[in-house]
């Protein structure tokens, strides 16, 4: 089981068909144009303007250049059953960051590097010989 679970966290990082992570951030090919507000439009600090609902949607939703944002770490919703991947910022099935698609994989990685901490410490030449607690 756990190999599996590792070999779902290897595609989502970039090993599938389309080389590409869907982790947002995570290696030099990763979605551009992920669909979200606050990484699809302008820093604060770059366009001091107002910019509401209706300005983010009308001069910033529509745009085919890149995010002007990174979202790293966000987790898109990723390829269809074909592997099939659009990275366009309309094409919100697959290239919106939720809270649902990150979540999961934070707690595998956890456990993953959990696992390769013990191993690591079970093959260290250096490992005491017996552990004193102190309370």
């Amino acid at each position: 089981m756990l190999a599996f679970a590792k070999s779902q966290v290897d595609y989502v990082l970039g090993s599938n068909p389309r080389g590409i992570s869907y982790l947002v951030g995570y290696g030099t090919k990763y979605p551009k144009r992920v669909h979200h507000r606050g990484a699809s439009i302008l820093s604060y600090k770059v366009n001091k303007g107002f910019i509401g609902c209706t300005q983010g949607y009308d001069c910033w939703y529509g745009k085919q250049a890149d995010n002007p944002n990174v979202l790293v770490g966000a987790v898109v919703g990723g390829p269809d059953l074909q592997d099939g991947f659009r990275d366009v910022r309309g094409n919100f099935m697959q290239t919106e960051a939720c809270t649902y698609n990150t979540a999961p994989l934070v707690g595998v990685f956890a456990k993953l590097r959990r696992l390769e901490e013990l191993k690591a410490h079970r093959t260290s030449p250096t490992r005491p010989t017996h552990v004193a607690w102190v309370m």
